[in-house]
């Protein structure tokens, strides 16, 4: 049950539909570490740009941590890329596909950046804005932490 509830909780932070969580998981990538923490970090970017389900979970190791609004952990390799199986899908499905993640600032402490960025999408009726701290480690992000709220988007 609490795996359940997990996955949903985890469906509706990422607007998935039921579908994207009830079919067959995907195989993981084999993991491409990243020379340095901002490479790491511009690397998941660009790939959730892209929505490349690939190289966003090349860069995760099994003990990866996303830390969510309302204090949700979703721990996992498996239950990330639940995450961004559901984010990547169209709009019309409950997806963010389409959306661009522009970093405004960036700072980075040893092996962690912290970005502030704004999204913008044309089914956005104005830009969001939100920020990320990435902790990475050997070329590989291993926490997240994020702002990253859809029930404060303003969708047209």
């Amino acid at each position: 049950m609490k795996l359940l509830k997990l996955l949903l909780t985890t469906a509706v932070f990422a607007g998935a539909s039921s579908f994207a969580i009830a079919q067959e998981p995907r195989p993981l990538p084999p993991l491409a570490m990243q020379p340095n923490a901002e490479t790491v970090t511009f690397e998941h970017i660009d790939a959730l740009n892209e929505c490349d389900w690939d190289r966003l979970m090349a860069q995760y190791p099994e003990e990866v941590l996303f830390i969510l609004p309302n204090g949700v952990w979703v721990e996992g390799r498996r239950a990330i890329g639940d995450v961004f199986a559901g984010f990547c899908t169209p709009r019309e499905d409950g997806g963010f596909k389409g959306a661009t993640f522009i970093a405004e600032k960036v700072k980075t402490v040893e092996n962690t950046v912290n970005v502030s960025w704004r999204v913008e999408a044309d089914w956005l009726a104005e830009p969001y804005k939100g920020a990320d701290a990435y902790v990475t480690h050997d070329g590989l992000m291993y926490v997240q932490v994020t702002t990253f709220d859809p029930a404060d988007m303003k969708f047209k």
